[in-house]
């Protein structure tokens, strides 16, 4: 059954803060988080886990934790990259490198799943095997697909995958998720519209590709309002813009990107082919071409329901309140792909009264670290009980 020495959790709670502000100080980008990883590496052999391996998706780490004899298994994943964003707070534990920054929480999601795995190799009260993923690149080029198609699950078996992720605006402390849909799938976008360049003064000799984006531009704006059904969600936005060097030049080209967020499969298909039809058939109109690339990025975050409750009443049994409710967010998280290999569940943990999520002047909330701690090594004996 699951222990209730969690206490211990509370006595390293200075511990756990430095160790944040350490990997807040020193944040790395997406399959460049070569110290984090290794310092990741050197505390999870220092708590007397045996099993750790480095290298997995280039800068990943993965540590296997065993007690008894159950061949049930749970795997726990945190992310471990920064944002390439200026830092614009002033306190002591500011990034140390310019343009790069801790602005997700990551660096707590990291912390929080070293404390539990120093209390799990303490005191292994569970009968199965843990396995603790300490995942790279989740903002960007999706580090847990990567780890996923290395052959993740296949090395390190799991029958279930959980994951936690801070929130700012939900209270300290408390916890928020549904079933199904959770967070959104992203796909990205690249256009390229090309026209035939001229003076600014005899426009009637050119092709104006500025002209064209535009109307692309506002185009856009009618695939979601007339083309998806609007019971169902879906956010259609261009993020980037760029055409011309000089006030008097109609330039040859225009460039526009963006993304396109939704749920379901077959409303990212009702958008995409909505897309390549806007795009050319504007472009046409104004005697303009275009070249349209469009990736599928991140899938849907759908949170499995038995693995929801499972999430949900571990925060319960340790007296925390959850919002099992929580209306589905439009970001997104890679923590999807793991979610398409194993039953998973995802949920968010309140980070309080903070600045929102990728911003200059975003903080994780440090009185988080002992309580996701706390979560994880309770949801981990209670799924292997």
């Amino acid at each position: 059954m699951p222990s209730d020495d969690y206490g211990r959790i509370d006595g390293w709670r200075d511990e756990l803060t430095e160790w944040r502000r350490d990997f807040h100080r020193h944040p790395e980008l997406a399959f460049e988080e070569e110290r984090t990883a290794q310092i990741v590496t050197e505390r999870l052999r220092s708590f007397g886990i045996d099993e750790v391996h480095h290298g997995i998706a280039k800068t990943g780490v993965v540590a296997t934790i065993r007690a008894g004899s159950s061949d049930r298994s749970v795997a726990l994943r945190a992310d471990m990259d920064a944002l390439p964003i200026h830092e614009q707070n002033q306190f002591g534990h500011c990034s140390t490198a310019p343009g790069k920054m801790h602005a997700c929480g990551h660096d707590g999601h990291t912390a929080m799943l070293l404390g539990a795995a120093r209390y799990l190799a303490q005191t292994r009260n569970f009968d199965g095997t843990v396995q603790l993923i300490f995942q790279p690149a989740e903002e960007k080029d999706g580090g847990a697909g990567v780890m996923v198609r290395e052959g993740l699950f296949e090395r390190f078996p799991a029958d279930q995958v959980f994951g936690l992720h801070n929130f700012p605006g939900v209270p300290t402390g408390a916890f928020a998720t549904n079933s199904g849909p959770f967070m959104a799938a992203i796909d990205q976008f690249e256009i390229e519209i090309r026209g035939r360049g001229t003076h600014g003064a005899w426009p009637h000799s050119g092709i104006d590709p500025i002209v064209a984006a535009s109307q692309v531009v506002l185009g856009l704006q009618t695939l979601v309002s007339r083309n998806v059904d609007p019971r169902r969600r879906a956010v259609v936005s261009v993020t980037m813009s760029h055409a011309g060097d000089a006030f008097n030049v109609i330039p040859e080209t225009a460039y526009l990107a963006g993304g396109v967020r939704s749920f379901l499969r077959e409303v990212q298909e009702t958008l995409e082919l909505g897309l390549e039809r806007v795009v050319h058939g504007v472009c046409a109109a104004h005697g303009a071409s275009a070249k349209v690339d469009y990736e599928r990025y991140y899938p849907a975050t759908v949170n499995a329901p038995r693995e929801t409750e499972e999430m949900t009443a571990a925060a319960r049994s340790m007296g925390w309140s959850v919002d099992d409710g929580m209306e589905p967010l439009m970001g997104s998280d890679d923590f999807a792909f793991l979610a398409e290999e194993r039953p998973g569940s995802f949920m968010m943990i309140g980070n309080g009264d903070s600045e929102m999520l990728h911003t200059p002047r975003y903080d994780f909330n440090d009185d988080l670290l002992t309580i996701g701690a706390k979560y994880w090594a309770r949801l981990a004996e209670n799924q292997l009980s």
